[in-house]
């Protein structure tokens, strides 16, 4: 352990960083100018790929929450890194700047005059711009702050380890707890079921957050899988962990069909047109085509390779079904987004790639610049041995 490599050397990074900022910046050129000529697509594009990662980002500062809620063990080693996905969502405050300017188009009920849809009317002042922009600052606020000061604990326990940084990030977890749920429901239900205001459904935020609990699960395998490739981590993260990160996957791959399917079923029961809207919508010509591998691919295909034991012990195996979930999480988010601007059928975009590239490179740059900026994993937690001689 004296010898294990503790702090990222940015000699791995090599020339990626140079060349992930250079991929954002021409991203961000192109779909600026693309935003110049369909305004539309870009917004929805937009959106498309800011949600996908964001809720990446949500799911990493999740799992850090539930580590100091219960007081788990075998996740000191791995916190770290979920700790600097989390923080990402300071970023995601930014990149969330260029819906402002574009907002009327992606959620119309901004366009609609006071007192001349009846259904809007009830729903006053719940959906007023101002009130709306008002809870996305709020949202940003809490989440910007509460990841930040988590992470910041965390790394100051790395220098005297002491004990009381473990009892304050807990006591800041359960005070942040109840604002996480609120804060992830209803930006869920603000920005996504507010495509469609006279859509509604009581399992929404369940439903985004099950997406978003899985998919950083996903990149959480993907990340310390590509550091241990590199020599850190050795002795550290074993098998073990993995095996428990793949229980966690394969749990959350039968939760997240358990909530569409119970939200289809009761839909689909009630028969009420303001409900049944959404999956008529997504059961229409090549829609029906991603809807039924949207089904297919998120939880029969999981389902099966996680179902035994050997799969999750090999960090191998365990990437390949990361990155096929990733997928799917990438297509249920398109599915919940596009189809409100394409009503009839599939269109795909040059800007739904540009936007993921200008995202996601932007999201990877910083994080590789913040990776060096702290060890590794949480070096004085008076919990790390444990966590080390993992065994389950």
């Amino acid at each position: 352990m004296s010898e294990q490599p503790t702090t990222f050397d940015y000699k791995h990074v090599g020339g990626r960083f140079l060349g992930l900022v250079a991929t954002a910046l021409a991203a961000y050129a192109a779909i600026f100018i693309g935003a110049a000529f369909a305004p539309d697509q870009f917004a929805f594009s937009y959106l498309f790929a800011f949600t996908f990662f964001f809720t990446i980002c949500m799911g990493g500062f999740f799992w850090v929450l539930v580590h100091h809620a219960v007081d788990a063990e075998w996740s000191v080693v791995v916190r770290r890194q979920l700790e600097n996905i989390g923080s990402l969502l300071v970023v995601m405050a930014l990149l969330f700047i260029p819906m402002v300017f574009v907002a009327p188009r992606l959620w119309d009920w901004m366009r609609i005059a006071p007192g001349t849809d009846v259904l809007l009317s009830e729903k006053w002042p719940y959906l007023t711009p101002w009130f709306f922009w008002i809870r996305a600052g709020f949202y940003f606020l809490f989440f910007g702050i509460a990841a930040t000061w988590l992470r910041a604990n965390s790394i100051l326990q790395d220098a005297d380890g002491a004990p009381r940084y473990t009892v304050f990030n807990r006591r800041i977890t359960f005070a942040s707890l109840p604002f996480f749920a609120v804060c992830l429901t209803f930006s869920a239900i603000d920005w996504l079921m507010g495509l469609d205001f006279r859509w509604f459904s009581t399992m929404w935020g369940v439903y985004i957050f099950a997406g978003t609990a899985l998919s950083s699960l996903c990149v959480l395998v993907l990340l310390i899988t590509a550091l241990r490739g590199v020599g850190y981590f050795e002795g550290v993260i074993t098998v073990e962990h993995y095996h428990i990160i793949g229980k966690l996957m394969f749990a959350f791959t039968i939760f997240w069909a358990y909530i569409g399917f119970s939200q289809y079923m009761l839909i689909w029961y009630a028969n009420i047109p303001e409900e049944t809207i959404y999956f008529l919508r997504r059961n229409t010509e090549s829609w029906q085509v991603l809807s039924t591998v949207l089904v297919v691919g998120h939880f029969f295909v999981p389902f099966l390779l996680l179902l035994s034991n050997p799969g999750k012990r090999k960090p191998a195996f365990l990437c390949g079904v990361a990155v096929w979930i990733l997928l799917m999480h990438l297509l249920d988010i398109y599915v919940i987004v596009l189809p409100v601007l394409h009503k009839a059928g599939v269109v795909v975009s040059w800007m739904d790639f540009a936007c993921l590239a200008a995202i996601g490179c932007t999201l990877a740059a910083v994080f590789l610049k913040r990776l060096g900026d702290a060890p590794l994993w949480p070096l004085r937690d008076p919990r790390l041995a444990k966590s080390i001689a993992l065994k389950n």
